[in-house]
Parts: C-alpha cells; structure tokens; sequence
C-alpha cells in the first residue's frame, strides 16, 4: 500500500499540522513532514476527522436491494464521510440467525466502502415474543454485540429484561425503539397544535418517554447496558439525564433530522417529512442539541432509512416512514451544532467517531489521530456552502428531507485502514 501524506489538515480542527499515513497505519502526525514517493494530499486546512461510525443504518439488504444494498449502502456511507455502520435488523428475512448476519457481514467485506456490522434482532422475527439467537449470533464471524427490533420496539418488559440479561453474559448492549405501540396506534406525526390542526393521528411524546423510563429501570435492576435509539422529546432527554445521574448503563443516539426540523414541516404534507419517531417541536429540537452538546445524549446516529420512489411519492397516509441520512449527516451537524457553538470539532469526532465505536465495539474505529493508529479518517471542507441535491447520492433511494436546501461543510477524503474510498468528492 503506497504513502499518503495530508499535508496541512486542522486535526479535529485544531492548528494545521501534516499526516503520514503508511501501509493503513498512521505513521506520523507533525509539521513539515515528508515522505518520498508519497502521493501528497493538499488539506488547505481543512477538517481532519477519524473516520465517522454509524451505530444506526439500514442497508435493506437483503430482502428490499429495490430500496438499497449493502454496496449502494456503503458507498453512500464513504461519501459522508462514513468508515463503519452498523446495519439494522429489519431486513427481509430478518437478521435474527447466524446466518444471516454473517451474509450481511461478508456482503460488507466483499465490496469494501467501509466496515459493516450487523445487528442482531432481539426477537424472533422482530415479532416481541420469542428471544432470537443472540449467543449464536454473538458468536458467529460477525460477532454481533448490539441487538435492536428497530423499527418495532420490545414491548413486552418480560421479553426486554430476558434480552438484557442474556447480553450482559457478553458485554452486549440491547438498543430499544422506544415505541410504546397501543399509544401510537393510528399515528402519523408528533401528537401536538400541528397535528391538531391538520386532522393528523398524533404520536405522543410520552410513547416513547414511558419506554425509556421503564428500560433503565430494567438496566438497573439487571445490571446491563442500554441504548435508545433515536430519542426525540425534551422528557426522553430529562429521562436520561437522570438515569446516568444514578449510575445506571445508558447510552443514547440522536439523528440529525431531529436536530434541525420540526413538526411545523409536516404542514406541507411532504411524505418526505414522514419519519419514525416522527420530527417534534422547536422546543425539543432545542433540548435535543443542548442535550448532545453537554453528553446526556451521546452519539449521533444517521437512522438512514432509505425508501423507493414510489413508497414515498405518494399521499401522507399510505407512505413509508423514514429518510435517508449517510450523505448529509455532518453537514446537519455542523449546521446545528458547530456553526450555532455548541460544540467543537473535537466535539463531533467524539460524538460521531470514538463514542458510536465504543458502544458498538468497533475496533480500530473511533481512535486519535495519532502515529501507530489505524488511518480510518475523513477530509471535511467545513467553508464549503452548497445544496443538497439528491440525484447525485450514491444512495440508491432518495427520500431526503433537505432537497434544494443549503448546508455547510462537504467530504472530500474519506480512508478506510489508509485506503481511499473518497477522493475530492468522489468515490474511487
């Protein structure tokens, strides 16, 4: 593997310095570094980040490849500057077996865009009923250790303590969609004065606030970790706050969409702006980035949700839910956190790279930019402004909420263990 030198980069945007990266390790970090025969890569001070990881994706394959692959999947997750995700359960059939995580697994290394980790199902199905396999899993090529139904949420307190209990043998974490399903029944947006208004089944708050709290009450009793997946409202946060002030194991993801868009969007009767859980109002926006600013929610997570034409281009009431997220998701960042101060770049590489890998137990992601560490890093032109403009995605869906909307910062580099997989915004 040839040398790479990244001459000039801001180091999770501190002052300029240069980066030698040398057989898919990073082999020094200083400045005026040289390295003969080395292909030079001009920074111009940009961002240098680690290599962004995603606990929360769905790569639809197999079962829905109308949808995405996991090679589409993963190209989209390079060009956003992506090096891991971890690929959802929800799949057809569903990723409840040894085998098919494995599938899913050896799909991610055959095409080599970035590392992809299956998560298990926690039950059969994704049914609630029955636990799935999870030591297999665990213990199968993929070594599964995070276990979700997203896309459903483990309802029944029984099945949910047996899951934790059963993970905590490992070191694993189970990951709730906090979905409390008889109070959600018939909903379609945030339970609100906009739902009110439009007529539209609302979708309470506390839905999702009342499965948190019980789940932590059971992390606590079982003496196992926790994650909750795509928290939304100013109570689930308060909820979590609390939990870690206790001592109890939580962990918890917000995605960039309800960083920046509310209910109000839902006026339009976009389908675009149908997601699960659905956007909530100004205020929880507000407490959701104060909340990532200060650590009680931890990561962000892209819950890229990637839908075809025609499941989404069509009435509010018949469309999918979700958005596809990979391509933009730092862009959203930097809008709603950077840009507004709230926090530092050393701030999102934490709660996009060290702290999404720590949780998943990514290894060899999420690490310092620093000699003798694995080169899984990504080049970010934070003065760039553009719009978003889907038909370029290298998604093969294009449900995005930002469509003709401008956003800061752009990926012009991402490196996979020193190999390029984005080069000036391209995929090699």
């Amino acid at each position: 593997m040839s040398k790479i030198l990244i001459r000039g980069a801001k180091v999770l945007g501190g002052e300029p310095q240069d980066v030698l990266i040398d057989g898919g390790t990073i082999a020094q970090v200083g400045s005026g570094l040289a390295a003969e025969g080395a292909e030079v890569v001009e920074a111009g001070g940009k961002v240098l980040l680690p290599g962004l990881v995603d606990l929360h994706t769905h790569l639809r394959e197999p079962g829905r490849e109308d949808s995405e692959t996991v090679l589409t999947g993963t190209r989209a997750a390079a060009s956003g500057g992506f090096t891991t995700v971890f690929a959802m359960a929800n799949t057809f059939p569903v990723a409840d077996t040894a085998g098919v995580v494995e599938q899913v697994w050896r799909l991610g290394k055959e095409h080599g865009y970035c590392d992809v980790q299956p998560i298990g199902a926690v039950t059969v199905g994704l049914e609630g009923r029955k636990l799935a396999e999870l030591g297999a899993m665990h213990e199968s090529a993929a070594g599964v250790t995070v276990f979700s139904d997203d896309g459903k949420c483990v309802h029944d307190a029984v099945i949910m303590r047996r899951a934790l209990e059963y993970v905590k043998a490992f070191g694993g974490v189970v990951a709730q969609h906090a979905q409390e399903p008889r109070l959600t029944e018939g909903a379609e947006m945030n339970e609100g004065i906009v739902s009110a208004e439009l007529g539209l089944g609302g979708w309470p708050a506390v839905a999702e606030e009342s499965i948190i709290a019980r789940d932590v009450l059971l992390a606590d009793h079982v003496g196992s970790r926790v994650h909750i997946c795509h928290l939304s409202t100013a109570g689930s946060v308060e909820i979590v706050r609390w939990a870690k002030s206790r001592g109890i194991a939580v962990t918890a993801e917000v995605t960039p969409h309800h960083l920046l868009l509310t209910d109000e969007l839902v006026r339009t009767y976009n389908p675009v702006y149908k997601v699960n859980p659905p956007l909530r109002t100004e205020r929880d926006v507000m407490a959701l980035r104060e909340a990532l600013a200060d650590g009680t929610i931890d990561i962000v997570a892209t819950d890229h949700a990637p839908h075809p034409h025609e499941d989404k281009d069509c009435e509010w009431a018949a469309a999918a839910m979700g958005m596809v997220g990979l391509e933009t998701a730092l862009s959203v960042v930097q809008e709603t956190m950077v840009d507004t101060g709230l926090l530092d770049w050393a701030g999102v590489a934490d709660r996009m790279s060290v702290k999404p890998a720590q949780i998943g137990q990514a290894t060899g992601h999420g690490r310092p930019v620093s000699a003798g560490e694995p080169a899984n890093l990504t080049l970010v032109d934070t003065a760039y402004r553009g719009l978003v403009e889907p038909a370029g995605f290298a998604s093969r869906s294009r449900n995005t909420p930002y469509e003709g909307r401008e956003l800061p910062g752009r990926v012009t580099h991402t490196w996979l263990r020193g190999k390029a997989t984005l080069v000036d915004g391209k995929l090699t």
